[in-house]
């Protein structure tokens, strides 16, 4: 079992192996293996994912406040030395801190889910409740719905898709793949083990801050200074920027709120109660919004080879965190390939969708059950920059290796 947590998984290792071809599967055919059924959606279904996810943060929020006095009783009953005491009270701390933040995660996912509409056929439903649920995480909820919907229009188009979109090779300024040699990658990528550990500590935590401040992994196309918090950025058009206002105006309550709350209870009690669940929510997210669109098995396509399936399949689906992933992560991971292709299908339908579209897809559908930690770091060391050349491209690793070829019998478009 643990020797499997830091090995590829062997769909990994296959996909790898074989060369690309793009599929031929149409929408339509996709389409017309579903249950009808399962496009319904239900406000009571929705909503009580919700009312379960609120309670479940809040009386953990409750006992959280009461970890001085179930340290007390459980010294009491073992009668701990003061060293002991210490170790059960940290103990409960990181054992809340955590399962917190796994909580959270969920009501980032929830709006996630209202952003595409799928947690009631009432859009206003829809928006009071991921704008509540966003805006309590600190994420503007209107402005990340308006790009998270393009990145569902454009997903892996190196022209238009929204984020994680990869550097090119000019980007680090590589000279030319025909004349460039194993000094010319080692200068720009070689780095001690640390400082990569590090690194993806960083873009755990601050990653999606860096994405709402800066758009940092974000579409090249857009100016410098773009940034979900500006309503006259270039990510909106007119229409949006209302939504944009509104978003930070209960950016800006919240903060006040917090703030003021911070003082009433301290620093100590709001970094535990409130702040390191939070940034593990944000490790969470990034983690699984990263490993559903980076991997150096799947391709990134340019405008003529480009279609809205051939983005949605070039997704991957994960076990991610097993159970805990699928209950309050809401399967988005589990299923994101079906989500990609049917969006408007209710996360508690999507499993449902998966296995109708796996029929269809074979070996088309892409499934990693590498433990996540590995596959987050093979990602992150391996997937480093595309060519700026081909129609259809996979990323190339810090030797300037792709791990993975477009099949020679396949026609690609320069």
């Amino acid at each position: 079992m643990f020797p499997s947590l830091f090995q590829d998984a062997p769909e990994f290792t296959t996909r790898k192996n074989t060369p690309f071809t793009p599929s031929k599967v149409t929408w339509n055919e996709l389409y017309s293996t579903l249950p009808k059924q399962i496009f319904r959606k239900s406000t009571a279904k929705g909503l009580s994912y919700v009312a379960r996810d609120v309670t479940l943060a809040v009386l953990l929020y409750n006992l959280g406040w009461r970890i001085d006095s179930i340290t007390n009783a459980i010294a009491i009953c073992l009668n701990a030395s003061s060293m002991q005491i210490r170790m059960i009270k940290g103990i409960l701390c990181m054992v809340y801190i955590n399962v917190q933040g796994i909580l959270l995660t969920s009501w980032w996912c929830l709006a996630h889910e209202a952003s595409h509409g799928t947690l009631s056929p009432s859009t206003l439903v829809n928006d009071v409740v991921g704008y509540t649920l966003h805006t309590f995480l600190l994420v503007p909820y209107f402005s990340w719905k308006s790009s998270h919907l393009l990145h569902h229009q454009s997903t892996v188009s190196v022209e238009r898709d929204e984020n994680y979109v990869p550097p090119t090779r000019s980007h680090f300024g590589l000279p030319p793949e025909k004349i460039a040699n194993a000094t010319d990658y080692h200068d720009i990528f070689e780095e001690t083990p640390v400082y990569t550990f590090f690194r993806i500590i960083a873009m755990q935590v601050l990653g999606l801050a860096c994405y709402l401040f800066f758009n940092h992994k974000g579409s090249p196309r857009y100016p410098q200074g773009t940034n979900h918090f500006n309503p006259y950025s270039a990510l909106f058009k007119p229409h949006e920027r209302f939504g944009v206002i509104m978003s930070d105006i209960g950016l800006m309550v919240m903060v006040l709120t917090l703030y003021h709350w911070e003082k009433q209870v301290g620093f100590g009690q709001f970094l535990r109660l409130y702040f390191l669940p939070y940034m593990l929510t944000n490790h969470w997210i990034v983690m699984l919004t990263y490993l559903q669109h980076t991997d150096p098995t799947i391709p990134f396509y340019r405008q003529s080879e480009w279609s809205f399936v051939r983005g949605a399949l070039a997704t991957v689906d994960r076990p991610f965190l097993g159970w805990l992933g699928r209950v309050f992560f809401h399967n988005v991971s589990h299923n994101h390939i079906s989500h990609h292709l049917f969006s408007s299908v209710p996360f508690y339908n999507q499993p449902i969708a998966t296995e109708c579209v796996k029929k269809v897809l074979k070996e088309d559908y892409n499934y990693d059950s590498t433990g996540a930690f590995r596959a987050l770091f093979r990602n992150f060391t391996e997937c480093q920059f595309i060519e700026e050349e081909g129609d259809i491209i996979f990323y190339k690793n810090r030797e300037g290796l792709a791990h993975r070829v477009v099949a020679e019998t396949y026609p690609e478009s320069i």
